[in-house]
């Protein structure tokens, strides 16, 4: 009987235009969208990966990108009849830019229930310096569509700290967020990643100072508007919490579909990690490759951490045995440290609130 929780994430791996903050495996369309050749790949991966979803259930989807809402709902409709189950939550990436291409009831007629609108920002001019193909018009716009067709389960992704963006323009920014009223809002602060355009080449960035006062100005903000923070950058109205991300912090097992796709695997009391190839035509001419390494010992403590901690409540002692198969033994003597520092907790796997704002500072410790 199938008892093992399990995540399933899809990736697609083409957009419009390669933002020049972004570090995922994304790349700009060049002629006509391979969608019949994609989705064949993706059904074959899914067949080649068969063994992975042997004693699970499939409890969420999440086609993420790239921009999959440049698929038709066709597309998404054939990949979910091929994984077993029935999901909970299947979410849907859409580029506020690239809604008007499909139909959001069909997209809800394919299976999709939940929707994660790549709104960014609300000011046209911090769109067109972040490279954004839509305005903010649009993306209004679009939650009205998808509300018409009738999702009530939709995200907008919003960030802060924009080049040359003050307290007041951020605020500004999540309160027409709010007043779109969402169900979950993932508000995160842009940060320069390597590899992208916004590293080589960086833009005029909002000082300390300046960050902390509308982080502050934020976080008041939506928690006034009834917005619950579950994460370091989620927040939702109660019960409307991602269920597919909420997995991932709390270190449960999911597979990875697709072009550059990860995935993680608990098997016979080790973790295994998968990666599909990141380019789409050496995907695409075998979508059966895929490179496993199982995480050493030394490692999981972190990566155990890295995750958990991101959730305020964080978890019971007992759990990372559970997860990982290490004692709380493990976790010494660096917790101990912390928790007499006053950013780690003493009856439980969590920080305190003075932690949990310091929380790359305090993840440097179990490096």
């Amino acid at each position: 009987m199938n008892s093992l929780p399990l995540g399933v994430y899809v990736h697609f791996p083409w957009c419009v235009k390669k933002c020049p903050y972004c570090d995922f495996n994304s790349h700009p369309l060049k002629g006509a969208l391979a969608e019949a050749e994609y989705v064949d790949a993706l059904l074959a991966d899914i067949s080649a990966s068969a063994t992975d979803f042997e004693s699970c259930t499939v409890i969420t989807v999440f086609f993420g990108g790239g921009t999959p809402s440049l698929f038709s709902p066709r597309a998404f409709e054939q990949v979910l009849s091929a994984l077993p189950g029935d999901p909970i939550e299947v979410t849907l990436e859409a580029n506020p830019g690239t809604t008007e291409y499909h139909d959001f009831a069909d997209y809800r007629r394919a299976g999709i229930n939940r929707l994660s609108l790549g709104a960014q920002s609300f000011s046209d001019r911090a769109l067109e310096r972040l490279g954004r193909i839509h305005k903010a018009e649009e993306t209004v716009r679009a939650f009205e569509r998808a509300r018409s067709a009738g999702f009530d389960n939709i995200n907008l992704d919003l960030m802060y700290g924009l080049p040359e963006q003050n307290t007041d323009e951020a605020i500004e920014d999540l309160d027409k967020a709010i007043r779109l009223n969402p169900e979950h809002i993932s508000w995160y602060e842009l940060t320069l990643e390597p590899k992208t355009e916004f590293f080589r080449r960086p833009p005029k960035l909002p000082d300390e100072d300046t960050m902390a006062s509308l982080e502050d100005a934020g976080r008041l903000l939506l928690t006034s508007a009834g917005y619950q923070r579950y994460e370091v950058s989620a927040w939702s109205r109660p019960g409307r919490a991602c269920a597919h991300n909420l997995n991932y912090w709390r270190f449960g097992d999911y597979a990875g579909i697709g072009a550059g796709a990860h995935g993680k695997l608990t098997r016979a009391g080790s973790v295994r990690r998968t990666t599909r190839p990141a380019q789409p035509r050496i995907f695409m001419a075998d979508p059966r490759s895929s490179t496993s390494t199982t995480v050493a010992p030394s490692r999981l403590r972190f990566e155990y951490l890295l995750n958990i901690l991101r959730l305020p409540e964080g978890c019971a002692f007992d759990d990372l045995l559970a997860a990982t198969g290490l004692t709380t033994s493990a976790l010494e003597p660096e917790w101990g440290k912390g928790v007499a520092a006053g950013l780690l907790r003493a009856d439980r796997i969590a920080t305190t609130a003075t932690g949990y704002r310091y929380l790359d500072e305090v993840m440097q410790a179990f490096l």
